[in-house]
């Protein structure tokens, strides 16, 4: 369970200073630069007023125009042309096979402290954070915010998440999308342990609204490249069901597997302009995440 979690798991100062200086980017969108420094082309809620839409179950009811509603009985709400952030949509895969926790640290908690650290990264910015926790379907839900508590709430709900379930990746991104009404960027972390299909249905779905969608994909090096000798006990996290082999009779044949479904999630990703970032528990989170956002920011 995540009661074995705690807030002070997901957070070091010495390794979120080194990270104060990255920006997080938005590829697709220019929300994400340090705030003010470039015009939005969207709306949100800030400098002058825009527009109507329809009211959506989240928003701010201080930009509800009640005269409207006292003519037409229907809830609206003002928008506005904006110097603002985006919104960052962090999802976090809390299924069962993510207490896998082979190399010391499982991929739960490995997710969970690179969900803050990129929780840290958007607050830093101003942009607007919040978090979705998944296993076969959404189980904890936070809408985005800048406000200045919304690190220690993030931490929070991952570390009240209820027992794990199964993996329904493709169910939760579904479901997910739902909850995500303002454009931004979608930041899964996951071990994706789902059809490939299933997933890119999801995927597809998140971009169709318009997001821009970043896949951190979490490994254990066990799962990864069967690194043992000898007999294994191979127990499936979700099931319980367990069998025993001979690790090295099987390694081609689990390695060609392995290899297969990671060159079609790769091409999956690849075919649909989702960066797919592939992380092992064992690799110093600081370093591979500096190394993505620096590189990330060479290519834009």
């Amino acid at each position: 369970m995540a009661g074995t979690l705690h807030s002070n798991d997901l957070v070091d100062p010495a390794f979120f200073s080194r990270l104060d200086d990255i920006e997080l980017r938005a590829q697709a969108v220019v929300e994400g630069f340090l705030h003010g420094l470039h015009r939005s082309p969207f709306v949100g809620f800030s400098v002058e007023f825009n527009s109507h839409r329809e009211y959506v179950p989240g928003d701010d009811l201080r930009h509800v125009n009640w005269k409207l509603y006292a003519r037409q009985q229907r809830l609206y709400v003002k928008e506005y042309d904006a110097e603002t952030n985006m919104n960052v949509y962090i999802m976090l895969d809390i299924s069962q096979s993510m207490e896998c926790a082979n190399t010391g640290q499982s991929k739960f908690q490995y997710g969970a402290a690179l969900a803050a650290a990129i929780a840290h990264l958007a607050l830093k910015q101003h942009d607007a954070v919040g978090i979705t926790l998944f296993s076969d379907r959404v189980v904890s839900h936070l809408r985005p915010s800048a406000k200045p508590h919304q690190l220690q709430e993030i931490l929070h709900v991952i570390t009240s998440t209820p027992e794990r379930s199964q993996s329904d990746v493709g169910r939760a991104f579904h479901q997910a999308a739902e909850l995500a009404p303002h454009r931004g960027m979608i930041v899964l972390i996951s071990d994706l342990f789902d059809d490939v299909s299933t997933i890119m249905e999801g995927i597809e779905h998140l971009q169709f609204k318009n997001h821009e969608v970043v896949l951190f994909h979490v490994l254990d090096r066990w799962e990864r490249d069967l690194p043992l000798d000898g007999n294994v006990r191979f127990t499936d996290m979700e099931t319980g069901e367990e069998i025993t082999a001979q690790a090295d009779g099987i390694r081609e044949q689990y390695l060609q597997h392995v290899n297969d479904w990671l060159s079609e999630l790769a091409q999956g990703c690849l075919n649909r302009g989702v960066q797919r970032v592939e992380l092992t528990t064992d690799e110093p989170l600081d370093k591979a995440l500096l190394d993505y956002f620096v590189k990330r920011a060479k290519a834009q």
